[in-house]
C-alpha cells in the first residue's frame, strides 16, 4: 500500500518514518484487533497548552478518540491510579501535582496503540527521552513529565475503567478515512 504524498511532504506531516511506529488504517483490506488505551495530558501539559499538540500526534498516527474529558481528578482516582507507587518516597509530590491542576484524559483505540503510544510518549524521564517524542519535545523534569499513557492491555482496561464510564465511550464509524501516515 503506497502513501498518498510523496517523501518530502509525509516527513513534513508525520515526521520521520521510524518502523513499527505506524498503523495502518482500518479501511478495506486486512482487519486488525483494535486496542484501546488511556492517554492522559497532565496539569503542566494543560497548563502549557499542549492538549492540541497530544491530539495532533496521536490523531497523525491514524488512532481513532473514542473519548475525552477535562477534569479536575479526584484523589480517590489518583490514589487507585497510582496504587503500585503508593510505597514510594515522590508518591506525596506525585498526587500533589496530579491534582494541582485539570487533567485532559483520552481514551485512543487503534491497532498495537497501546505499545505505540508509549513509544511516542517515550521514558518517564525527560533527560532520557529522545528528541522528536512528546516528553523528549516537552518534559522538563522527571516529576513534571506533562504525559500519561497505560504501560499494557490490561494497564488499559483498568485505567479506562477508572477513568470513564462506558456511556462516556463512543463507537463510531471513521466513514472509512484513512491516514496518510500509513505504512507502504
Amino acid at each position: 500500500m503506497g502513501c498518498l504524498f510523496g517523501r518530502a511532504v509525509l516527513q513534513a506531516l508525520c515526521g520521520p518514518r521510524i518502523p513499527g511506529l505506524l498503523v495502518r488504517p482500518s479501511y478495506g483490506g486486512p482487519s486488525w484487533p483494535q486496542e484501546r488505551t488511556l492517554v492522559a495530558v497532565k496539569p503542566g501539559g494543560v497548563q502549557r497548552r499542549l492538549v492540541g499538540t497530544v491530539i495532533h500526534s496521536f490523531e497523525r498516527r491514524g488512532f481513532k478518540l473514542v473519548g475525552m474529558k477535562m477534569l479536575q481528578a479526584p484523589e480517590s482516582i489518583l490514589a487507585e491510579h497510582y496504587q503500585d507507587l503508593q510505597r514510594k518516597p515522590f508518591y506525596p509530590a506525585l498526587i500533589s501535582y496530579m491534582s494541582s491542576g485539570p487533567v485532559v484524559a483520552m481514551v485512543w483505540e487503534g491497532h498495537n496503540v497501546v505499545h505505540i503510544s508509549r513509544t511516542m510518549i517515550e521514558h518517564t524521564d525527560s533527560t532520557e527521552a529522545a528528541p522528536g517524542t512528546i516528553r523528549g519535545d516537552f518534559s522538563v523534569h522527571i516529576s513534571r513529565n506533562v504525559i500519561h499513557a497505560s504501560n499494557s492491555v490490561e494497564g488499559a482496561q483498568r485505567e479506562i475503567q477508572l477513568w470513564f464510564q462506558s456511556s462516556e465511550l463512543l463507537n463510531w464509524a471513521d466513514g472509512g478515512h484513512h491516514s496518510s501516515c500509513s505504512p507502504a
